[in-house]
């Protein structure tokens, strides 16, 4: 079943499994929006599935979604990192303990503020091998970049509101200067969560979204190779 229980170190934690027809396959956690995990972020993990991956989404806010800005925002101020760090952890060991999954670790990919525990999870979690980052925003700090592990890949709207031109330039930077292979696209008149096809910004760009989208499954693919 999709709805799952996977073990952490504090217990267990629910999730979204999607798994690939072949039965065989690199893994990935998934990463929610602040709205929470929505069917918008379990047809992402389906999407993955359907392109031969196993996709792994923790319910970081544990059943509780919202449509509403100013809901979303305290949700995401209010999440522990120590317990996201717990779930993002969990799900990465929970995958590369499949018998299914190949490659010597998983990937990571979210979007806004998953975008940034996309990267936190690299820095933090030993299982993760490569990440992608959709619009980082990360309101708790920043973990130490030197700890990642692998490649990141980064995509961002040159008309962002949220996450400017020039904060992106400034976290390939910190990123690259930690020592990390990283590659940021940025996406001409995109804007916040262009690639979420709900458009519940109204900034969804359907072009923009699927470019970016084959360039993350082909960075996963040959990351997640070895």
């Amino acid at each position: 079943m999709p709805e799952i229980e996977f073990p952490t170190s504090a217990g267990s934690a629910p999730g979204y499994l999607a798994t690939p027809s072949s039965g065989s396959g690199p893994g990935v956690i998934v990463l929610q929006e602040w709205w929470g995990l929505d069917e918008h972020i379990r047809s992402i993990c389906d999407r993955f599935a359907a392109e031969g991956f196993y996709a792994l989404a923790p319910d970081l806010y544990r059943g509780e979604t919202t449509d509403q800005p100013s809901e979303a925002q305290q949700k995401m101020m209010a999440l522990s990192m120590s317990d996201a760090e717990k779930d993002m952890c969990g799900a990465a060991d929970y995958l590369a303990s499949q018998e299914g999954v190949t490659g010597s670790g998983v990937g990571a990919i979210g979007f806004c503020l998953g975008g940034g525990l996309a990267v936190w999870a690299a820095a933090t979690c030993p299982n993760i091998a490569a990440a992608v980052t959709y619009y980082y925003v990360m309101p708790h700090g920043k973990p130490d970049f030197t700890a990642i592990k692998g490649p990141v890949l980064g995509h961002f709207g040159t008309a962002d509101d949220f996450v400017p031109v020039e904060a992106v330039e400034t976290l390939e930077k910190e990123i690259s200067d930690a020592g990390v292979e990283v590659t940021f696209h940025l996406y001409e008149g995109a804007g916040h969560a262009f690639f979420n096809d709900t458009d519940r910004l109204g900034t969804y760009d359907a072009e923009h979204a699927d470019t970016s989208w084959q360039r993350t499954v082909s960075f996963l693919r040959e990351a997640l190779a070895s």
